[in-house]
């Protein structure tokens, strides 16, 4: 893969291939924590009004830009970053470039458009509601960031929606939009001195902005157990810690820790004890989020109401297994061994490379070779995940929420 700084300072990323369809794609490091306290879900709205319209284009123009020619048009809001993207055949890299550069340069958020956008979003907001097993994810951020912008749903309120207007749209683009954390990544058929030719002709206009304004990182964890009644078939549970931030050098061992636990593979330890060895749930996971001054991490389960101790008994003596008991040789070799074919595998496919790529450069500035990773991960110690497990599965620290 190579890289290129444009003079405003805005970074690009590429990986060349010999592949007929081609990915590319804008990051921004600005997400819903970046937003003030009345701007709930204006990163997230701004990711549905930006295709709405720009000085050229309706957004029936900007949606066949693309799609005429078989390709995809994208986005997508996070805590920390948002990301506009495209997936297209090889021979349209101008093209999808060029209208990702119009939309988020000249995007003209016209007021018809806006309300209508309003409805949508107040759907998916009232959609999500509906879904316990996603919901509770959110919740759960709320109890572990209490009074921090991370513990905000990204979606916000349909009473803040209905706030939002162009100028509120223009100001935290304004305030949060800089060129120097904005990453141009891609990986496709072209080379790197067409790519960089096409970025300065699109991109390199963009007026040079750099970040002034500092992230809120003060916390205020304090450990809870909440209950929430709801009218679902399943009890719904989760249980966690704030985590390594993704600069520690703790985050390695921290995902080795976490896919050991509950990964995407049926022999984790939480899927064997639950739903293979108990028949007790359907879907128990373990996941780490690290964000640049903090994480969390978490373990979800959703089980029959009847179950719901005795799955929650498992849950914790595996943590406690976790905290008690130093893997052996063989194990640990074969879990490393596991994360590292994931790893590989995740890196076929090159819409999730892109991505990848894009975002290691925008918060490492930079982007370690897969073996560079591979190492990594074989040098990590059966003590360091011991050491790891005692400090986030502390009982007195976790927090648990239960949808029952």
């Amino acid at each position: 893969m190579q890289t290129f700084v444009l003079k405003n300072g805005i970074r690009i990323i590429h990986q060349e291939t010999k592949s007929p369809v081609s990915h590319f794609g804008v990051l921004i490091n600005t997400g819903s924590r970046d937003e003030e306290a009345d701007e709930q879900g204006i990163a997230h709205f701004i990711e549905h009004v930006i295709f709405k319209g720009t000085q050229k284009r309706k957004a029936f123009h900007i949606l066949n830009r693309i799609e005429d020619v078989g390709g995809e048009l994208n986005a997508y809001t996070t805590k920390e970053e948002t990301a506009v993207y495209a997936t297209f055949l090889s021979e349209y890299y101008q093209r999808s470039m060029e209208l990702i550069s119009d939309i988020l340069i000249n995007s003209t958020f016209p007021a018809k458009e806006l309300e209508r956008e309003k409805e949508v979003v107040i759907e998916e907001i009232n959609s999500y509601k509906d879904s316990p097993s996603e919901l509770i994810f959110d919740e759960f951020e709320e109890i572990l960031f209490d009074g921090h912008p991370i513990a905000r749903n990204i979606l916000g309120t349909p009473e803040m929606i209905k706030t939002f207007t162009k100028n509120s749209i223009l100001k935290f683009m304004d305030e949060n939009y800089h060129t120097d954390q904005m990453v141009l990544s891609s990986v496709g058929n072209i080379t790197m001195a067409k790519y960089i030719r096409l970025a300065e002709k699109h991109f390199g206009h963009f007026p040079e902005k750099l970040r002034t304004k500092e992230r809120s990182n003060t916390y205020n964890y304090k450990p809870e157990k909440r209950i929430v009644q709801k009218d679902t078939f399943q009890a719904h549970c989760i249980i966690g810690n704030l985590a390594p931030d993704i600069y520690s050098p703790k985050r390695m061992g921290m995902v080795l820790l976490s896919n050991i636990l509950g990964g995407q593979s049926m022999n984790s330890r939480l899927n064997m004890a639950l739903r293979e060895r108990n028949g007790m749930a359907y879907n128990v996971e373990a996941g780490y989020t690290g964000y640049f001054d903090t994480g969390e991490f978490s373990v979800y389960f959703g089980t029959d109401k009847e179950n719901l101790d005795q799955a929650l008994w498992l849950v914790n003596e595996e943590l406690r297994k976790m905290k008690e008991v130093q893997m052996g040789v063989v194990q640990l070799s074969r879990a490393k061994k596991q994360l590292i074919g994931q790893l590989a595998i995740s890196t076929e496919n090159h819409e999730d490379l892109m991505l990848s790529l894009g975002k290691s450069y925008l918060f490492f500035n930079q982007v370690d070779p897969l073996e560079s990773i591979f190492k990594k991960i074989e040098t990590i110690g059966s003590q360091e995940i011991l050491d790891i497990a005692n400090e986030i599965f502390d009982e007195s620290q976790n927090s648990i929420l239960i949808y029952q």
